[in-house]
Order: structure tokens, then C-alpha cells, then sequence
């Protein structure tokens, strides 16, 4: 073999040894880049995990110790009497729709979140009203949820769990979602189905309501309701479970005029579907003031 041949044939080895060299190169890249794109999804999806899997802050419920469930459920008549309206406001609306039943009484159907501060201020006169045409049991504390949302940590009880029996009329309470978070949302609890989420979706619409979809929502035997809250916040805002069921029995107090003045209200609602009975509780000062109020 001649010099030439030898030296092309060793410039062509020492070329496809570079291409060689090359394509290892570019293959290490590649399979290096394509690592540090999984190794940067992984680490994104577990911070989105960390970040959005872990449950906010909210207080955890606690069964309603027996003090305040009796003062939240024994208020006194004169005090009923006294208050009258009080400064309830967002009184309930009448509508045109069939009237709803259970066992052959009226029902109250209420629906809210654990998590929504109206909510919270609303469950109290809906609890104070209710008592006086029957009985609560497995009523437990709770909180509306922390801040950043409006009124953190509102004092309220859940209907979750709870019941309420009478001889007047029937009570459902849905609440659907608790005040803790989860993947960014508040946790599902309470499932509408059936009649009652047809009714919901219904009357919780133009023109029935204001704000299509706001919760609470209160339904007087089909014939009324009420949604969003029915006094402001700030009549409860910085009290205990406790100091808000001891201020009741005082009609001077701004917790009592709204509580206790929302109540009537809504005892004067119910009094029409039970034919004004209890006769002692439907033809009460207080009620009947409360009556002619909503007119």
C-alpha cells in the first residue's frame, strides 16, 4: 500500500473516530436534558402537592358543650317579646311555588358551608327559632374558615350531624363542604340530591334570589325564603360559643336584637305553615311584631 492510500485511510479512521466522539456527545446531552426535565416535573408536582394536598388551617368542630346549648335553645319569652324585629334585615321573600312537606308537616330546609362566614351567622337564629317549636340534638361547635376569608373564624354550630324533631313541622340542613382545604378547595361534606336539589337549583336563581347559587340559604315550607345572612357580623364578631348564647337572654345587647330579632322573623315564617301553632309562641308579642314586619 502506498504512502497515500495509508495516510487517507488513517484520516478517515481518525474522522469516524470524531463522529464517533460526536454522537456519544450529543446522545449524553439528550438523555441528560430529557433527565433534567423529568427531575424538574417531579420536583414541581410534589411542591403543587405540598402546597395545594395540604389542609388549611381551619378549627376543627367540638360537640356543643350543655351550658350553651341550653341557653341557645331556652330563651326566655319576654325577651322574644322585647327584642320584637330587632335589627334583623334581609327579611325573607315570599314566592309563588308549591309548598314542600314531610310526614305531612311543612319543612325547613336550609343549605350553607361550614366554611362560609354568612353561613356561621345565620345557623344562630335559624337554632333559637326552630327550638321553639321542637327539640335539637348533636348540635356541635364549629368556626367559619380562617383568613384571608372575609369574617375568619365566625363562631357558629353545624347541622352536620345534628337533628331536630316536632310535632309541628320537619327541619333539613345541608352543609356542603367543611372549613378545611384540600388541592385548594374546601372539602366536600353534605350531598344535595334528589327533590331537595332540584328545589335548590330552582329557587336559588333569578328571579328568586338576588345572587344566583348564595348560600345560606333558607327555605320557609316552599312559600318563602331568605339568602345571604339576616343581621351583620360584627353583632357576633370576637365572642366564644359561650358569650354568644349568654347575651341572648339580655334584649339590650347588639347579639340579642339581631339573633334573637332574626329569630322572631323566622318564627313568624313558620307560624304560617303550622296554622299559627304553638298558639303560645305564634301569637306572642315579638312574632306577631315580626309578622307584620314582612307583610
Amino acid at each position: 500500500m502506498g504512502k497515500s492510500a495509508r495516510a487517507e485511510n488513517a484520516r478517515l479512521a481518525a474522522l469516524r473516530a470524531e463522529q464517533a466522539r460526536q454522537e456519544r456527545r450529543s446522545k449524553l446531552m439528550i438523555a441528560g436534558g430529557v433527565v433534567a426535565v423529568i427531575v424538574l416535573i417531579i420536583v414541581a408536582l410534589v411542591i403543587a402537592a405540598m402546597q395545594g394536598g395540604k389542609d388549611s388551617d381551619g378549627k376543627s368542630g367540638t360537640a356543643l358543650d350543655q351550658a350553651t346549648f341550653s341557653k341557645l335553645t331556652t330563651v326566655p319569652a319576654a325577651t322574644f317579646d322585647k327584642v320584637g324585629v330587632g335589627t334583623a334585615s334581609n327579611l325573607p321573600k315570599t314566592i309563588d311555588a308549591p309548598a314542600i312537606t314531610k310526614d305531612g308537616k311543612p319543612r325547613v330546609v336550609y343549605v350553607g358551608a361550614e366554611y362560609c362566614p354568612f353561613c356561621a351567622d345565620q345557623r344562630w337564629p335559624v337554632v333559637v327559632a326552630l327550638s321553639r317549636f321542637g327539640t335539637w340534638n348533636n348540635l356541635n361547635a364549629t368556626y367559619s374558615a380562617p383568613a384571608p376569608e372575609t369574617n375568619p373564624d365566625t363562631p357558629t354550630v353545624s347541622f352536620h350531624g345534628a337533628t331536630f324533631t316536632s310535632q309541628y313541622l320537619s327541619f333539613t340542613g345541608y352543609e356542603t363542604a367543611t372549613n378545611k382545604k384540600s388541592n385548594g378547595q374546601f372539602t366536600k361534606l353534605d350531598t344535595i340530591e334528589g327533590d331537595d336539589l332540584t328545589l335548590f337549583q330552582k329557587y336559588n336563581s333569578q328571579p328568586y334570589v338576588t345572587s344566583a347559587g348564595a348560600i345560606p340559604w333558607l327555605n320557609f315550607g316552599g312559600t318563602s325564603l331568605v339568602a345571604g345572612a339576616s343581621y351583620a357580623n360584627d353583632a357576633i364578631a370576637g365572642k366564644t360559643h359561650a358569650e354568644i348564647a349568654a347575651a341572648l337572654a339580655d334584649p339590650t345587647t347588639p347579639t340579642s336584637k339581631a339573633i334573637v330579632g332574626s329569630a322572631n322573623v323566622f318564627t313568624a315564617q313558620i307560624c304560617k305553615l303550622t296554622d299559627q301553632k304553638p298558639a303560645e309562641v305564634c301569637t306572642s308579642s315579638g312574632v306577631t311584631a315580626a309578622a307584620a314586619a314582612i307583610k
